[in-house]
């Protein structure tokens, strides 16, 4: 069998992007294939149905040899791409996975751009789920043709692409074990959904972020009422949830309070923030569009780096009861609503954030006021295990083939609820957690983009990596 050329893998991977993967993307983009926590009808709709087979269909004309592919269907689930591509089975099998469905449109997109409206601007293409995650499919498999191409040995590889990610994944435990036999005991698990603090080097993830979301609903009166006749007698809804807000998070510093909610910081992934900061320096911040004169948080760029992958931290993304600013009449309304997002330290079960929530928000009612926790789940975060030494010498030779740069590790502070799935079912397993969701690409917000060279290259680190196995 043949060495791996990295620089002949780079010439093929940029033709099949070049001349399939980006047109195929583009169509992929017009798709508004939302997950179903946003699109309770998405069955009778069948967008989904359209992306899955539409990637499918890509997979299928490009496959590996050896590989075999099917779209498995749980009743009532949304549907998963399974794949099975043949190796040497002595180098330990390796998982890829990656997702198809989409976060909601979001507004605020430049105009001539949208979330199903793909553009093509120089390097990147803008629109909703090239970068999270749809880009995924391609790469796994072009990286498995790369090194088929050069006459390279692969091991045997299992490739999982789901459609509930971004609604907490709660269809993939089911999946997972309805295929467990035919997953095997992965050696190293290869996920392409996490994010990148530049686009010049590659950015392995040591860690992410959990997650519980609710609503948090007031009720002080039956209907609403004049609010000159009222106020000063009745207590304002919207009020009440800021009393109760008081008890999660500090106002002016945005420290969240129960004891429950931190963890101890690892010695080595408060290492991994120091050496990040020295790398990404004031881009730590600059990465995100303030309004000129505003500011982040306080704190070094390696407290910031630990606030957004290790310390909790509250946002609320969503309100009810609040009727539009032309609409809203001098009345005191009944109710008030608002959704909370709670991203949660790896380490800490949200099963516990739960309980939490529950005794801090609905304990003793500001007023009495009818305090409801409505829609109240999460997802666990996940750390992971030590870095075996063929790994990180192969992340950092990858990363200097492709990118001429050292890799680098980090924590990130989003939620991939299948990775603490994986952890848990296969704790040998090494991880290759990596993405292109670097500055600017705004997953999950208006004007969403793929920074196609990047993707190129990680798609010839993965390649890399696993011809080092």
């Amino acid at each position: 069998m043949s060495d791996f050329n990295p620089e002949a893998a780079n010439q093929f991977i940029d033709e099949i992007w070049s001349d399939s993967i980006v047109p195929t993307l583009t169509e992929y983009i017009r798709i508004p294939n939302k997950s179903p926590a946003f699109d309770e009808n998405w069955e009778a709709n069948g967008h989904m149905e359209d992306a899955v087979r539409l990637l499918a269909g890509w997979a299928e004309k490009h496959a590996p040899s050896g590989m075999e592919m099917e779209i498995i269907r749980l009743p009532g689930r949304t549907p998963l791409i399974f794949a099975e591509i043949a190796g040497d089975t002595t180098k330990g099998d390796v998982l890829l996975y990656g997702h198809l469905d989409k976060q909601p449109e979001m507004t605020g997109w430049r105009d001539g751009y949208g979330p199903w409206t793909p553009v093509l601007n120089g390097n990147r293409l803008y629109g909703r789920g090239g970068a999270d995650d749809g880009y995924s499919l391609f790469a796994s498999l072009t990286s498995l043709l790369a090194l088929q191409k050069q006459g390279v040995a692969i091991p045997r590889c299992v490739m999982i692409i789901e459609a509930c990610e971004e609604s907490g994944s709660y269809d993939l435990p089911h999946y997972i074990d309805h295929i467990a036999h035919r997953i095997g005991n992965p050696k190293l698990v290869v996920c392409l959904d996490s994010g990148c603090g530049n686009y010049e080097q590659l950015w392995c993830t040591t860690s992410l972020r959990g997650v519980v979301t609710a609503t948090l609903r007031a009720e002080t009166i039956s209907e609403g009422v004049h609010s000159g006749d009222a106020s000063g007698i009745v207590p304002d809804s919207f009020r009440v949830l800021r009393i109760l807000l008081n008890r999660l998070e500090e106002a002016a510093t945005g420290l969240v309070l129960p004891e429950g909610l931190s963890c101890q910081i690892p010695r080595d992934r408060i290492e991994q923030a120091s050496t990040s900061s020295e790398v990404l320096g004031d881009m730590v911040k600059g990465q995100f569009p303030f309004h000129p004169g505003a500011q982040s948080v306080t704190g070094s760029n390696a407290d910031l780096i630990l606030n957004r992958t290790w310390r909790p931290q509250l946002t609320i993304t969503g309100a009810e009861g609040l009727p539009a600013i032309e609409n809203a009449g001098n009345v005191l309304r009944p109710e008030s609503a608002i959704k909370l997002s709670l991203r949660l330290p790896p380490t800490v079960e949200a099963s516990v954030a739960c309980d939490i929530l529950r005794e801090v928000l609905l304990k003793d009612p500001p007023y009495g006021a009818k305090i409801s926790l409505e829609h109240l789940e999460g997802a666990t975060g996940w750390n992971a295990p030590p870095v075996a030494d063929w790994l990180e010498s192969s992340m950092n030779a990858a990363s200097q083939e492709f990118f001429g740069k050292p890799a680098v590790f980090m924590g990130e502070g989003g939620t991939i609820p299948f990775m603490g799935m994986l952890g848990e079912k296969f704790p040998e397993a090494q991880f290759l957690i990596t993405g292109v969701l670097g500055p600017g690409s705004n997953a999950h917000g208006p004007n969403e983009f793929l920074d196609i060279d990047c993707a190129k290259r990680i798609t010839g680190c993965v390649a890399s990596i696993i011809s080092r196995m």
